[in-house]
Parts: C-alpha cells; sequence; structure tokens
C-alpha cells in the first residue's frame, strides 16, 4: 500500500529565496505549456498539442534559459507538464460527460505552491544527511533542507514534493509500505448519517456534535479579510508591509480552520474504525448539494427575479463546507482499509424517510428536521438515528450481494 507522510520544512533564508523561485519557474512553465496549446488550437489547422510533445521541448528550452529553467529538476519540470496534462484530460472528460467544462486557467504565483519529484533520488533525495541525527532532504538548485520530522518513515519512499502553505514550507512524501496487519476483530457493524447540526449519527443511537470551527472563526475571519479589502489588489512583490501583514493573516486564520476540520476527521474516523469491522455511509454528492438554487425570471417584470431561496441555501451550504464531509469519508476509507475494515457506501434516497420497523416510506415520516414518526405504524426516534439504521441495512444486503 501507499502511504503519504508530510512534515514542516526549517529552510534558511538562502534556501527558503531559492525555493520561491523554484515555484516560480515553474508556474511560468506552466502557463507557458497552456499558452502553447491554446495558440495552437486557435490556429487554422486545430493542431492537438500533446504531453510527449511538449515535454520533447524541455530540453532546449533548459539550454535557452540556464539561469532559471535550466537549475530545477528536469524531471520535475515533466510532473509540472503532465499535471497540466491532466487538467486537460479532465476537461474533456467533463465535456463528454455534460457537466461544465471548466477551461484549464493560468495560475498567478500566489495560485502555484507545489512541485513534485516523481521518483526519490532524481531531483531530490530524502534523508539526504543519514549520518547528521537531523532529518534533511535535497532538492536540487536548493540545497539541503531541515526536516522537522515528527514521526517515523516505513517503507521506500517513492515520491517527493514540496508544497508552500502561506509562510510555512513543507515536504510531502509517498512510500511503499507493506499491507499492515489488520486490527483484532470486533464483531461489531455500523452505519453512520452525515449531518450538520451533529456531524454525524450512528445507528446506536451515538451522536457526534458538529465542532463548526469555520463558524467560530467567523468573527475573526471576517475582521481580517475587511482588513484586508482595503488595501487595492497588487502583486506579492508590489505590496506595502501593511498589506502583507493583512494577507498573511487571513491565510493563517484559514490554514487554523483547515488544520482543525482535519483533526477532527482523523479522530472521528479513527474511533469509528477501532470500534466497527463494518461502516456503512451515504453516497453523498456533495457537490451537488452545495449548488447554488437557479434564478426564477418574473415573468411579470422582465430584468426582475422571484425568491428562490438563495439566502437559506447559502447559509446551508456553508454549514455543509464547515463541516468536511468529504474529507472526513476520504480518511475514514484511508484508515479502515490500512486497519483491514469494510466500508460500504450506500444510496442515501428515502434513508430518513423510511420507517425502520414497518417499512413504510414516505415525506411525512419526517415532519421536522431531527423528528421521525411513522405515520403508519407510529414508531418515533430521531430522523438521524433511522436514517443511520437505513443506511447500515442496506449496506449489509450490498455487501451480502457483493460476496455472493
Amino acid at each position: 500500500m501507499i502511504r503519504a507522510y508530510k512534515f514542516l520544512l526549517r529552510p534558511t533564508v538562502g534556501q527558503a529565496a531559492a525555493l520561491t523561485a523554484m515555484l516560480a519557474d515553474h508556474c511560468s512553465l506552466y502557463n507557458g505549456a497552456l499558452q502553447e496549446r491554446r495558440d495552437a488550437y486557435r490556429h487554422g489547422s486545430k493542431t492537438s498539442i500533446t504531453y510527449g510533445m511538449q515535454s520533447a521541448q524541455l530540453k532546449d528550452i533548459r539550454a535557452f534559459d540556464p539561469e532559471r529553467q535550466g537549475r530545477w529538476s528536469f524531471s520535475g519540470q515533466q510532473a509540472t507538464l503532465r499535471r497540466l496534462d491532466k487538467a486537460f484530460a479532465a476537461f474533456f472528460r467533463r465535456i463528454k460527460a455534460g457537466e461544465t467544462p471548466g477551461y484549464p486557467r493560468f495560475r498567478g504565483g500566489n495560485w502555484f505552491d507545489t512541485v513534485d519529484f516523481p521518483k526519490d533520488g532524481d531531483g531530490c533525495r530524502w534523508d539526504s544527511t543519514p549520518h547528521d541525527p537531523v532529518t534533511r532532504v535535497r532538492f536540487q538548485g536548493v540545497g539541503h533542507v531541515r526536516v522537522n520530522q515528527h514521526r517515523p518513515v516505513t517503507g521506500k519512499v517513492k515520491t517527493v514534493s514540496v508544497k508552500r502553505e502561506g509562510r510555512k514550507w513543507f515536504v510531502v512524501l509517498t512510500a511503499e509500505q507493506t499491507q499492515p496487519d489488520p486490527l483484532p476483530a470486533t464483531g461489531s457493524a455500523v452505519g453512520i448519517d452525515m449531518g450538520v447540526v451533529n456531524f454525524l449519527a450512528d445507528s446506536n443511537g451515538n451522536f457526534a456534535p458538529s465542532p463548526r470551527h469555520g463558524r467560530k472563526a467567523f468573527a475573526k475571519l471576517e475582521a481580517a479579510q475587511q482588513a484586508l479589502s482595503r488595501f487595492p489588489r497588487r502583486k506579492a512583490k508590489d505590496r506595502t508591509a501593511n498589506h502583507q501583514r493583512a494577507v498573511d493573516k487571513v491565510t493563517e486564520l484559514h490554514g487554523k480552520v483547515r488544520r482543525q476540520r482535519l483533526d477532527h476527521a482523523h479522530k472521528t474516523a479513527l474511533t469509528l474504525v477501532r470500534e466497527h469491522d463494518f461502516i456503512a455511509h451515504e453516497d453523498l454528492k456533495i457537490r451537488n448539494m452545495s449548488k447554488t438554487p437557479t434564478p426564477k425570471p418574473d415573468p411579470d417584470r422582465p430584468g426582475s427575479f422571484l425568491p428562490n431561496g438563495a439566502a437559506a441555501k447559502a447559509g446551508l451550504n456553508r454549514s455543509i463546507a464547515d463541516a468536511g464531509w468529504g474529507v472526513f469519508l476520504t480518511i475514514l476509507h484511508a484508515k479502515a482499509e490500512s486497519a483491514g475494515r469494510e466500508v460500504i457506501a450506500v444510496d442515501p434516497r428515502n434513508t430518513s424517510r423510511r420507517c425502520p420497523e414497518c417499512g413504510h416510506t414516505a415525506k411525512e415520516n419526517r415532519p421536522t428536521q431531527d423528528t421521525f414518526h411513522c405515520v403508519a405504524c407510529g414508531h418515533t426516534a430521531h430522523a438521524d438515528t433511522v436514517g443511520a439504521v437505513n443506511v447500515l441495512r442496506a449496506g449489509l444486503v450490498r455487501r451480502d450481494a457483493n460476496q455472493a
């Protein structure tokens, strides 16, 4: 199996400047490759540029610009071109699927924060000073950068990436490992129902409260963003010291909320994996759930629109984003795989409207957001618990069908 590790880098002032220059040059390479594809398609011949064609030009580009492109890793530059190629592949896939295409865009300096190295030892070297008590990673053109390695890395390191988050730098490793021994069996199965009032409810009647990290930080974020809005938009190199401090404050607050969500997701997923052998959850289409309502034109007044609940939906969308369901489910699947547990996603339709006692399904069964009252048999329970019970039953049926 492949496991990722993320460690804080502690570069010197000169190394931080070199890392910033590396990101800037890779961003320039990405944008130049994107421009070449745009120009080729706009030409009358409608020429299609492929990754192989652009990768073949790297040698000449490096020779023409040795002070910038020539000093960085050739493999890292190929990885940047592959990133653009993947963006175009996703663009064409969305077109075929009838989705909103989203043509690949040019990246600004603040929107290009990662450089990948496809192979350890090719342009980079993890643990480059093995006989030194301080762990270091070497990047071509940067040097040996100190790493705050807070846990050991097991397995063979396959890829290395350098990432910028605000004013901090991180190294991200992927290591190939043998499948770990599964956790001891507990004989327990559970279904979970995701929510915004409660982060989740399980089929045993337990609830995990929603931490609402974004809402708790809303006042500070609002003040920081208002302070930032007083400055005119400028590139990073043209900002004053006060402007840059305002930018850093917003970045710091968003980063803290993100880390809090990740911490909560890891702890909640770990608890579920340790206590249950089988976990069923709803197959949520989070992107569809958080779409903005379609405007409703007023037929009697051209140019005007009818109320469509956009304000209320915006509040719900913020709560969905604050809950971080997608991150949590991704972490849950990863932890379950490494622990030898089974996780199954089931269709969420009518899970909170179907009575677990008699099977009657009707929207009248759920008179309020948190109350379930079956109009057929009179069964009463918390709506989220009913949903979790139905999710568990659907998951067990699907598991038995797969095994058959």
